[in-house]
């Protein structure tokens, strides 16, 4: 099986934003048996990680966000270049390509249909 962190077009890591990142971190342990690792960041803060078995999935949003929503982070080869290719195919940016020390680069667009996806590029990959 390959890994979704290095392979261009997977599905990689999902992400809880919502008003109550705790409360919903709560839940969702409760309703799925997830496991939740505060694991650390190179800024000194902690981001609560889900973990399936050995392998991190996706993790909560500490800060909170007006409505409550998951956000698909997909592994691409150049989250640049893919971020430009969506815009000209009519999606809107809701996140401009951004390099996030420890984790990689990131940006984030609103499909035609009103749809939002994430795309990464994960340092380990650059």
């Amino acid at each position: 099986m390959s890994n979704p962190m290095q392979t261009h077009g997977a599905p990689s890591w999902i992400e809880f934003h919502g008003a109550d990142p705790a409360a919903a971190r709560k839940f969702y342990e409760s309703v799925l048996d997830w496991q939740v690792n505060d694991m650390p960041m190179q800024n000194g803060s902690s981001y609560p990680a889900i973990a399936v078995g050995e392998s991190g999935v996706g993790g909560f949003a500490p800060a909170p966000a007006t409505e409550g929503s998951w956000t698909i982070y997909v592994t691409v080869d150049d989250v640049d270049a893919r971020f430009a290719k969506a815009l000209a195919a009519g999606a809107a940016a809701v996140s401009a390509p951004a390099d996030m020390p420890g984790v990689g680069r990131m940006a984030k667009f609103r499909d035609p249909q009103g749809a939002s996806i994430a795309l990464i590029t994960y340092e380990s990959q650059q």
